[in-house]
């Protein structure tokens, strides 16, 4: 499996799905068949990329800015039930948390509406992604399961500026931040719009691991954790918003924002507890970014492609665990 050592560099490929264009599309089967290759073997039951996971119970209560920001039901009022998922990066179920492709993390996130639908966020541990288009991606991919990153990375600068960001080792999935690195457009009640990237921001701060520390952890460090995190109270994670300014990019998730851009706090998201049916969670949990409420629309074309690689992996894993 050394085999994806620069590949993991490269790693969110799941929540970056993003950069499929809907101009641009490919074929949902033969990205999976890539990934899967690229990771060893095709894993009957199990996502292609984010494999390994913890499924999490909370809720989200909106500050009273969100509602300035977004005419989105979860924006008005709370609290809104929360469904989430944390995973380490690679399309290995069985992958130990302190390997050095369980980098980047992903946390995803699905609101439970009172309407009885479902919006949804997905997110990883890294401001950025390496490519922009659809066809760059999938020839990253691609060149991944051909173990030829190196020459993609030759003439993709950035792809290669996405290799040399930190990719952080965390002590707790909840001790971590997160980056939805596509951008939406909000619209609030009175019409007025906002470009903005969510991120989540753990409240207790960030607490990362060295790599050799977390070669010592055991191999499923991560959810023992945090079992024993919430059993002791909940964990918190501020929900915000980076607003983008006149000439920033909103169609190229390569590009990262300023950090003097301006950020909106849209409130507080808590975990409760680990979700007790983590089998059926794991198999059924279907995260759409493009699954939007009115308020709420993307920015950024990449986001509607991710529908099909999403749908047939799911498709495929429902398909062989029944």
């Amino acid at each position: 499996m050394r085999r994806l050592t620069r590949c993991a560099a490269l790693a969110g490929l799941m929540a970056a799905i993003s950069s499929l264009a809907m101009a641009q599309p490919v074929d949902p089967k033969a990205t999976l068949d890539a990934l899967d290759q690229a990771f060893g073997g095709h894993q009957p039951g199990a996502r292609a990329v984010h494999a390994k996971g913890l499924v999490v119970e909370g809720t989200f209560v909106p500050s009273p800015a969100a509602a300035g920001v977004s005419r989105a039901p979860h924006f008005q009022a709370g609290p809104t039930p929360v469904t989430i998922r944390f995973s380490n990066f690679a399309g290995i179920p069985t992958q130990a948390d302190g390997d050095a492709m369980a980098s980047p993390r992903g946390m995803a996130l699905k609101f439970h509406l009172a309407d009885g639908t479902d919006t949804d966020i997905v997110a990883h541990s890294v401001n950025g992604f390496p490519v922009a288009t659809a066809a760059d991606f999938l020839a990253m991919v691609q060149a991944a399961a051909a173990h030829d990153l190196p020459t993609f990375l030759a003439s993709h600068p950035g792809a290669r500026a996405f290799e040399a960001l930190p990719k952080p080792i965390p002590a707790s999935y909840a001790t971590l931040g997160y980056f939805a690195v596509n951008a939406f457009r909000f619209t609030n009640a009175q019409g007025r719009a906002t470009l903005g990237r969510y991120r989540l921001v753990p409240e207790v701060g960030q607490t990362l691991l060295t790599p050799a520390e977390a070669a010592g952890r055991p191999a499923d460090y991560l959810t023992a954790e945090m079992a024993r995190r919430l059993a002791q109270g909940p964990a918190r994670f501020r929900l915000m918003l980076q607003v983008a300014e006149t000439g920033d990019r909103v169609d190229d998730a390569t590009v990262a924002w300023p950090e003097t851009r301006r950020q909106v706090d849209l409130g507080t998201l808590t975990l409760t507890g680990v979700a007790s049916d983590q089998d059926f969670q794991q198999r059924t949990l279907l995260f759409l970014p493009g699954r939007l409420p009115a308020g709420i629309e993307p920015a950024d074309p990449m986001v509607d492609a991710r529908t099909p690689i999403y749908g047939a992996s799911f498709r495929r894993r429902m398909g062989e665990t029944g």
